[in-house]
């Protein structure tokens, strides 16, 4: 096991960010934290990476607890923080060679690190560059290659692609998932980004510092229903009895619409297409429908995902952090 949580906590004054949380990551998965701004991701991967004290409860990370043995947790992790933290004035391979003297890389193999990881984030031919030529997503790019440099067996990433377009986000996530495969890294991210969690093994869904549901994509999603296809008709009753008497089981139905559902839409789409057909009734249209991520997120919170502002405990939390309150 890489990653044990037991029973974590994290108050600020009377604010409980996260509320006895309870996980496990295997070594090698890629494990995400889905959930709005706010919700205690940011703050539980903060106490994970020994950056902020829990308030109670405990964790290991690579069998070391998180609070006792903080230096060998932090030998053995890499981390992508949410905002950008590189040197925008030094180049790619001055900004790597600035981190491998704070993780002491020897000096004989810290050009090869440095070599080994650009190639591995598709950096390579751009390791003299200024970073701030960089783009969004060369950026985010440049610090997973950083976040690599000292040979970590768990890699952190907390909203790794937040502020890139949606084209620059999949860019990153295909170097991501292939650095996984070539490396066998642990991966622990948060995101709010939906489509960014399908990218996981197994999702937690956190709100207001609760986990609400925790499974694969696919399980989740399953929580919700299957895959519908909506069909439109010239003769909609007489359809709907052709095709319930063909699936064995009520369809619904609506003024102009009549609904099945099945575990493949597009499979389900094409028979009952197919049974019209041959009954030589019209279909004016079809459209098929899968459970999200978002349908699981308002199934179990009761609204859509907060994506742009933070609650009001948030605000009130980045006051009390400006105000030097919420130090460690």
């Amino acid at each position: 096991m890489t990653i044990t949580v037991e029973k974590l906590s994290r108050s600020f004054g009377d604010i409980q960010a996260v509320k006895g949380i309870d996980l496990h990551v295997e070594r090698g998965e890629t494990f995400g934290f889905l959930g709005p701004n706010g919700a205690g991701k940011s703050t539980t991967i903060k106490m994970l990476c020994t950056l902020l004290r829990p308030t109670s409860g405990r964790a290991w990370i690579n069998g070391y607890d998180i609070e006792r043995e903080a230096s060998q947790v932090r030998q053995g992790i890499g981390i992508v923080f949410q905002d950008p933290t590189l040197d925008e004035y030094l180049t790619a391979e001055q900004n790597l060679y600035y981190h491998c003297m704070i993780y002491h890389t020897p000096r004989k193999t810290r050009a090869a690190r440095i070599r080994d990881v650009l190639q591995l984030v598709g950096l390579d031919e751009r390791r003299k560059d200024i970073v701030k030529t960089f783009s969004g997503g060369m950026k985010r790019r440049l610090e997973v290659a950083r976040g690599l440099l000292h040979e970590p067996q768990t890699l952190f990433l907390d909203e790794p692609t937040v502020g890139l377009d949606p084209q620059t986000r999949r860019s990153v996530w295909e170097h991501v998932l292939r650095l996984r495969e070539s490396t066998g890294l642990t991966i622990f991210m948060t995101t709010h980004y939906m489509e960014e969690a399908e990218y996981c093994d197994r999702i937690a869904i956190i709100d207001y510092g609760q986990i609400v549901a925790l499974d694969t994509p696919t399980a989740l999603k399953r929580m919700v229903g299957q895959d519908q296809v909506r069909l439109t008709t010239s003769v909609p009753e007489q359809a709907a009895a052709i095709l319930e008497q063909h699936l064995g089981h009520p369809v619904r139905r609506t003024d102009d619409a009549i609904y099945a559902e099945g575990e493949n839409g597009q499979a389900l789409a094409a028979s009952v297409i197919r049974q019209l057909t041959l009954a030589d009734i019209e279909v004016l249209g079809v459209n098929v429908t899968v459970p999200t991520l978002e349908d699981v997120f308002v199934r179990l919170t009761g609204r859509a995902i907060r994506d742009e502002s933070a609650s009001a405990k948030d605000r009130m939390g980045s006051r009390l952090r400006s105000r030097g309150r919420l130090r460690r």
